[in-house]
């Protein structure tokens, strides 16, 4: 079987742009919402156009998700069984803030999915998430166990570091409502994380 001949530089670019024009679109109206023809307009193509690079909507999004849930999974896979507990835990809040900073939109996308019972990714949380997070619950409890850390249930731990972290992306427009209109809704969000974790699983 021959090898797919490499795309040029313009169906990269075209790839690359309806790719981020499907990512403002789904991560705004959901899957059920989002339209072939709004990804289109907001990439500046036709729909036939759109429709030489992806075959369908449910292409466009199962790409976009699959491009996101390695970069989702790392800064977990970074904490380290064998680091301070107290600085690997704190660090994963960083971290998972920061993704909510610099990747907004692909954190609606995900909470979209999550909020729809994940029909496109179920799979990957029966199976790669659980398998991650069920690792790394072993290590917290075991530095629990050593007195490192409060004896806190590891997976409420991560599921509230999830919480408090993503909702800085996933309801941006509430918080910047009730802050006031040209206020950073990340305003001492990391000092007050740091805060409230540091508390929580000190021994």
């Amino acid at each position: 079987m021959n090898a797919p001949r490499p795309r040029t530089r313009i169906q990269r670019r075209n790839r690359k742009l309806i790719l981020d024009a499907a990512l403002d679109v789904f991560s705004a109206q959901g899957y059920r919402g989002a339209t072939l023809d709004q990804i289109a307009a907001s990439a500046g193509l036709s729909k036939p156009n759109l429709l030489y690079y992806f075959d369908n909507k449910e292409e466009i999004h199962r790409t976009l998700l699959t491009d996101l849930l390695d970069a989702w999974l790392a800064p977990l896979h970074d904490l380290a069984p064998d680091g301070d507990p107290q600085a690997e835990i704190l660090g994963y809040v960083r971290r998972k803030l920061q993704m909510s900073r610099e990747y907004p939109r692909e954190s609606r996308l995900f909470a979209n999915e999550i909020l729809q019972g994940a029909p496109r990714i179920e799979g990957f949380i029966r199976g790669d998430l659980k398998a991650l997070v069920d690792e790394k619950a072993a290590v917290i409890r075991g530095w629990a166990a050593q007195g490192r850390i409060a004896d806190l249930d590891p997976y409420h731990l991560i599921f509230s570091i999830w919480a408090l972290t993503q909702h800085y992306a996933d309801f941006e427009a509430q918080m910047r409502m009730v802050r006031g209109e040209g206020v950073d809704t990340f305003e001492g969000a990391e000092s007050y994380l740091d805060t409230l974790f540091a508390r929580l699983i000190a021994p």
